[in-house]
């Protein structure tokens, strides 16, 4: 007896179906779990691949970096011709107006007061700086306890002119009794020393600002130099570091540089550094404009020949250094606030050269220079001087 099964058959469009799906789930299966079956020589020349390109982009950037220090260099340079070009347009300019007030002075019968001739018909004298030591009549011992310290004397002093352009004066006017025996102990006391700078001004202590405009004249018409600096002379100097912080902005034109500040403009009369004129700054209570401090700053050859030509329209305030730096405002000028120029005396100018930080200048604020300067100088230069052969030695 034959036994029939009940059999179904399955429908051709779903074996296709499940054909399909099984492929598909295979293919999904194999990519994501399977490892990838590369040949051995494709995988390495593909990781060489990867590493030239690694080395390449390592190399542009190496190569852009020091492109970019190049151009840092590059502008580093530019801007240096460009204050050099700065320097030399604005000297050119002075030279112009100087030339020009010549011949307005000559057509006027008058003497020029800038050329490149001094006044005694010889050529200026080439110097780097010319420095200008305010001093009186009664200062001899003051004059002397300087050189018995920081200013060289005799043939030192001479070398000192010819070998760094140093040049180093005692600045001193006339009395106002002609051939006075004032002008004459002037003319002993020269004749001994040879360094004295006299000026075509009648001393008075009222008149320094006055005094300070006769300097820079006489020494524009001298030398030539490029920088001019005014000291008193109970101030204590390191002329090494004097020139050598001087001879970082020498690139630089009108170039102002000491000790800024803007005190108070004193209204109440009889006080010290009262201002008669007061009321030109506005309201009471108001500080004066920024100017450095008397007591030692440097201006440019720019800034001195300006000076020069517009000496006698310059205004003179009752103070000195506030006339100074009013004589700069509404000009294209630098001010340098340079603190070294104004360190106190021992033991602060001590402890700033223990450190390596040789002070420019040292004086007391209290006494407006070295408080007994005769007594004490020569302990202030033991303490902060710089050494007898610094100044042969600074390169600038």
């Amino acid at each position: 007896m034959k036994v029939r099964y009940n059999e179904k058959k399955v429908s051709p469009r779903w074996i296709i179906i499940l054909c399909i799906s099984s492929f598909v789930l295979g293919m999904l299966f194999t990519n994501r779990f399977w490892p990838s079956s590369e040949p051995n020589g494709q995988v390495i020349a593909r990781h060489r691949k990867e590493q030239e390109l690694q080395l390449v982009a390592e190399d542009c950037s190496t190569k852009r970096l020091g492109e970019d220090k190049d151009i840092m260099v590059e502008v580093s340079k530019t801007h240096e011709a460009i204050q050099s070009l700065d320097k030399t347009i604005s000297t050119l300019q002075m030279e112009l107006a100087a030339t020009r007030s010549a011949q307005e002075m000559a057509s006027l019968g008058g003497s020029p007061l800038i050329s490149r001739i001094s006044r005694d018909g010889s050529p200026k004298k080439k110097a780097f700086v010319v420095i200008g030591i305010n001093t009186a009549f009664s200062s001899r011992r003051r004059r002397d306890s300087l050189r018995e310290t920081w200013l060289p004397q005799g043939e030192k002093l001479q070398q000192m002119e010819k070998e760094k352009g140093i040049v180093v004066r005692f600045m001193i006017g006339h009395s106002a009794t002609s051939n006075s025996i004032l002008d004459r102990a002037i003319d002993s006391e020269e004749a001994q020393h040879g360094d004295f700078l006299r000026l075509e001004h009648v001393e008075g202590y009222h008149e320094l600002s006055a005094k300070t405009k006769a300097f820079f004249a006489t020494a524009v018409a001298k030398w030539d130099a490029e920088f001019y600096v005014k000291v008193d002379d109970d101030v204590h100097v390191n002329l090494g570091m004097l020139a050598a912080t001087l001879a970082h902005h020498r690139s630089k034109p009108r170039i102002y540089i000491g000790c800024m500040k803007s005190g108070p403009v004193l209204a109440q009369k009889n006080v010290k550094y009262h201002e008669p004129e007061y009321w030109k700054f506005g309201e009471e209570g108001n500080k004066y404009f920024r100017h450095a401090t008397g007591q030692i700053y440097a201006i440019s050859k720019d800034l001195a020949t300006y000076i020069s030509i517009n000496q006698p329209i310059l205004h003179k305030y009752a103070n000195e250094d506030v006339s100074l730096g009013s004589w700069f405002i509404g000009l294209e000028v630098e001010h340098i606030d340079e603190r070294n120029m104004c360190c106190g005396t021992p033991p602060d100018c001590e402890w700033k050269a223990q450190a390596g930080n040789v002070c420019v200048a040292s004086f007391d604020w209290s006494c407006s220079g070295i408080c007994k300067s005769v007594e004490k100088i020569k302990f202030v230069h033991e303490r902060c001087g710089e050494g007898d052969g610094a100044v042969w030695s600074a390169l600038f």
